[in-house]
Formats: structure tokens, C-alpha cells, sequence
């Protein structure tokens, strides 16, 4: 069976978009960035965002919501073949 990947797209382009909404300047105190960006979290608790590069956290931020998809997506396919005793 060929695995599909919907929800690793959604994720990634939810990602995007989250990163593109931010870079426009309507999320003039990242709020919508720091609220749903995952490493920014992670960032927040152990440094000073201030001296992080934003493309970075641009990158990370992609990167870990196509994981997160791709994780659902491998969830799914899991779920689709266990086979109910």
C-alpha cells in the first residue's frame, strides 16, 4: 500500500504560512510567530530571542511542522493497516 502524505503538506503550508504572515509585517510583535512556532519555544526557555536569527527560526519553524505532518501522516497509515482482533 502507497503511503500518502495530506497532512505533512497541510503542516508544511500552514508552516509557511505562519512564517510568511510574520515577514509580511502584519504580526508586528510576533505574536501569532511566538504563540504557534514550536523552536521559538524552545528558544524562549533557554536563550534571548532577541539574538537568534530570524530565518532560522524561519527554517525550524518549516522544518518542524512538515515533521509533525509527516509523524500524523505515519500515525495514520499505522492506524489504517492494524488489523482489529
Amino acid at each position: 500500500m502507497r503511503m500518502r502524505y495530506p497532512v505533512t503538506l497541510a503542516f508544511t503550508l500552514f508552516g509557511a504560512a505562519l512564517c510568511l504572515f510574520n515577514y509580511s509585517g502584519y504580526d508586528p510583535h510576533n505574536v501569532f510567530l511566538f504563540m504557534f512556532s514550536v523552536p521559538i519555544w524552545f528558544v524562549e526557555l533557554f536563550s534571548d530571542i532577541h539574538r537568534v536569527n530570524v530565518w532560522l527560526m524561519y527554517l525550524l519553524t518549516l522544518i518542524s511542522y512538515a515533521l509533525i505532518g509527516y509523524l500524523a501522516d505515519l500515525g495514520i497509515a499505522r492506524l489504517r493497516t492494524w488489523k482489529h482482533m
